[in-house]
């Protein structure tokens, strides 16, 4: 017989921790507790506060979706059931989706898009289609949702060559750090799994939830720092850091200060 979409071991993709060491009823340990609880109940929270000290609380509801995605995560690695899977993935789909429609550039919007609303309805058909789709082979989702990374990385590139601000360069320099730190995590848990299980060490795929974390929290300030550029002409945005520039891991955030002149 088939099995239930929402039992145990039903999804398509199995990590390589090892499932139920150390709990009965949690598959993968570590993936859900550590690295979950860490990104979903810390850095969250953090990212929540750098949009309200850059006078963003309008775009706080960014942090509905990315809650979400904590949890569903959590209940994917605790079950690693079919329907977790797809929640899992869909979830970061739906993110991105609202990100890209708040955040976006007007000055990148296709010819055919000319305002703000008609951007919104792209965005949402695409991600209505994207959708229906991830259901086509749930094999792929995480390699295509991956992909989109090299698209928000050529966007930085191409603001960051209109930028003279060393600190913004900083904060981008350190949040491809970070994320090529993950992908490598999470090619290397799913390439690499047996030498990883050979040497008993099948803990990568954790390292990945912390190290993509650790990128959002310098993500987010760069994104809002060009949309205050784009949408807030009158307003420099600045980029501070705390507790202090000089720690080796620091918040970054934005404030506004008085009339913009060139970057």
């Amino acid at each position: 017989t088939m099995p239930s979409i929402f039992s145990y071991q039903s999804a398509e993709v199995d990590w390589c921790e090892s499932n139920f060491a150390r709990s009965a009823v949690i598959a993968e340990y570590y993936n859900t507790d550590g690295t979950s609880l860490f990104s979903f109940l810390l850095l969250t929270p953090l990212n929540l506060l750098v949009l309200e000290g850059a006078g963003m609380g309008s775009l706080c509801h960014l942090m509905v979706p990315l809650l979400l995605a904590g949890v569903f995560s959590m209940y994917f690695h605790m079950t690693l059931s079919y329907v977790g899977q797809l929640l899992d993935e869909l979830s970061i789909l739906w993110t991105l989706a609202v990100a890209y429609s708040f955040w976006y550039p007007q000055a990148y919007f296709p010819k055919f898009i000319k305002t703000r609303r008609h951007f919104f309805w792209l965005t949402g058909i695409t991600t209505v289609i994207s959708t229906f789709m991830s259901f086509i082979k749930p094999t792929l989702n995480a390699y295509a949702l991956n992909c989109i990374a090299f698209h928000l990385l050529y966007m930085t590139w191409k603001e960051l060559k209109k930028c003279n601000d060393r600190r913004v360069h900083r904060m981008a320099a350190v949040m491809v750090m970070w994320w090529a730190l993950a992908i490598t995590s999470w090619i290397s848990d799913r390439w690499l799994c047996w030498l990883w299980q050979a040497i008993n060490f099948p803990y990568f795929h954790s390292f990945w939830h912390v190290l993509i974390a650790m990128s959002l929290l310098y993500c987010c300030p760069l994104v809002i720092y060009f949309d205050v550029s784009y949408e807030m002409p009158s307003f420099k945005p600045k980029l501070e850091y705390w507790p202090s520039d000089s720690w080796p891991v620091v918040v970054p955030y934005v404030t506004l200060e008085e009339p913009h002149k060139q970057c």
